[in-house]
């Protein structure tokens, strides 16, 4: 599984934040991995570098599985942690639901 992590302009997008992105969402999706081609992360300030309010920070966050249609979804946060961490919980609930249909029909 490979995970991509992309930034807008707005957030510093360090080799650190990417590595610790990365990790949280492979080990979040290590079960799912063998069906999981390519997760990618996008991360922007909803804000534009304005003076931050609650959950300003949107992860979008687009997952691969094979044989089904690329599953996506967005999750605010009021910082990275929040908002990569939300989004990945979000993820393992919509692939574990997307799973189960396929597996039921």
């Amino acid at each position: 599984m490979q995970v991509q992590v992309h930034t807008d302009n707005h957030i510093e997008g360090t080799e650190a934040m990417a590595q610790w992105a990365s990790t949280t969402i492979t080990t979040a999706l290590a079960r799912f991995a063998g069906q999981i081609s390519r997760v990618e992360v996008h991360l922007s300030d909803e804000n534009a570098g304005k003076k931050n309010t609650a959950e300003s920070i949107q992860c979008t966050m687009e997952a691969r599985l094979e044989g089904h249609q690329p599953l996506a979804l967005k999750h605010l946060g009021a910082n990275l942690n929040q908002a990569i961490e939300g989004a990945t919980e979000k993820m393992v609930r919509l692939i574990e639901s997307t799973l189960g249909r396929a597996a039921r029909v």
